[in-house]
């Protein structure tokens, strides 16, 4: 199988991008995949899930995905900024508020910077074997998300059941349509409903809104809102490996079949058409 590169992209914050890619990696480590995870949010949230936020907020820009935007020194082999964790298989590019000064409005203005992403992973895949790729975007639509769109095959959106996280959806899909100009393979995978918690009824409206709307683009699977998952995180551990057999962990596990469907299903209507 090619290698599948997806980016989690809202251009609200606090709607559970970060988690779900943490979270998401470990069904995928135990379900025998290798993965990498891009850090493209300076605020650096996956690094500090897996190493915490002294040891990320320390690091230089040249071990850091910063990197691969300075102009002014020589760019490290894309090799080096990838880091094992604690999962077999299982890398991250870090970053930190290093990025942040790259990360600029009107990306689409940026020439040739705009392929900086897909021109470092390109690279990578030639000496690194791997089968998904896991962008983690910052919560705007700068040059980081859309680095993160021109290098993707795919896109999911996370969206919690509320007004904020639901709000500017249709400013997130403009930009998926625009980068599809630089990069025609870019799809989206789904709406993934994020942070539901069943018991509130104003989330239970705002799940049927969304369905409404959206229709067969939101996934079936949720991401629930769950101490377990924050357990875990405080273990630097994923769920699934964390809390194997809890009830999360299999909500986790539900969610990740229902990506690798729908990445069969979208890869098969796309060889159709071709």
């Amino acid at each position: 199988m090619k290698n599948i590169t997806i980016s989690f992209l809202n251009q609200k914050g606090g709607v559970g991008k970060s988690s779900t890619v943490f979270h998401l990696t470990g069904y995928l480590a135990s379900a025998g995949f290798s993965v990498l995870m891009i850090d493209a949010d300076p605020q650096g949230s996956l690094g500090n899930g897996y190493f915490g936020a002294t040891e990320i907020e320390n690091l230089p820009p040249e071990h850091t995905l910063a990197a691969i935007f300075d102009d002014e020194n020589i760019a490290p082999a894309p090799i080096s900024l990838c880091v094992p964790t604690m999962l077999e298989k299982v890398g991250l590019v870090r970053a930190n508020h290093q990025l942040a000064k790259y990360n600029i409005p009107e990306p689409e203005r940026s020439g040739i910077r705009q392929y900086a992403l897909r021109g470092f992973l390109d690279e990578l895949v030639e000496t690194l074997d791997v089968d998904f790729v896991l962008i983690d975007c910052p919560p705007n639509l700068y040059q980081c998300s859309w680095n993160a769109l021109v290098a993707s095959d795919f896109v999911i959106i996370p969206v919690p059941p509320e007004d904020f996280g639901a709000q500017g959806l249709r400013v997130v899909h403009q930009a998926i349509e625009q980068a599809g100009v630089l990069n025609p393979d870019l799809r989206l995978l789904g709406h993934l409903i994020t942070r539901m918690d069943r018991r509130l009824i104003l989330h239970q409206t705002y799940e049927r809104k969304l369905r409404q709307q959206y229709g067969q683009s939101v996934f079936a699977s949720i991401f629930p809102e769950a101490n377990d998952f924050k357990l875990a995180l405080s273990s630097r551990l994923p769920v699934t490996q964390r809390i194997p057999k809890s009830r999360s962990s299999q909500k986790m596990s539900v969610i990740g079949l229902e990506l690798l469907a729908r990445i069969h299903t979208s890869n098969s209507k796309q060889q159709k058409v071709a």
